[in-house]
């Protein structure tokens, strides 16, 4: 797939805010672009399974719809993805941070089909595992600000990979539950 970075190496403590550790660690050894590859894959099927039926369910009250669960975590990716972007680049500037549930409220994916969301979701994808592929051993140590805290390029990849890996298991746990 690649050959100019060693996708494989986990980020340091020190590449990352304390936060982030918890998706970090779900990520499993091995290459992060074959990771967000196999994600790509996964997830697609899954949640093509739910269908457009079941994907306005909510496991509780004032709870994310399936379908806002699948925006949010296209949101973030498109989020850490352009962050990963402008500290590849050598962009000191600081980014801000976001506001998960103003970007959920405000997108109104309840009202788009299932489907098209996948379909975003890919091309985001796609996108980025070219973007993430292009980037040598150095400049995955470059680093950036962002929400007043330093990460580096390879953070935020893994970022992306255990945040979808978070929220696959909270769709499986808590959403598939009934």
């Amino acid at each position: 797939m690649h050959m100019t970075a060693p996708f494989d190496l986990r980020p340091a403590g020190n590449e990352y805010a304390p936060y982030y550790g918890r998706y970090i660690d779900l990520v499993p050894p091995g290459d992060v672009l074959v990771t967000l590859e196999q994600q790509m894959h996964e997830s697609q099927g899954f949640l093509a399974e739910i269908g457009e039926a079941e994907s306005g369910y909510r496991y509780a009250r004032g709870k994310w719809s399936i379908k806002q669960v699948v925006g949010h975590v296209v949101d973030v990716e498109r989020v850490f993805a352009y962050r990963a972007l402008r500290f590849a680049r050598g962009d000191g500037t600081p980014l801000p941070g976001i506001e998960q549930d103003e970007l959920v409220e405000g997108a109104n994916f309840d009202s788009r089909p299932l489907a098209s969301l996948l379909l975003e979701w890919e091309h985001l994808r796609r996108a980025n595992l070219a973007l993430f592929a292009s980037f040598d051993a150095a400049t995955l140590l470059c680093r950036g600000v962002a929400s007043e805290c330093e990460f580096t390029v390879r953070a935020t990849i893994f970022i992306i990979a255990g945040h979808e890996l978070h929220h696959q298991n909270t769709l499986h746990t808590l959403y598939m539950r009934r």
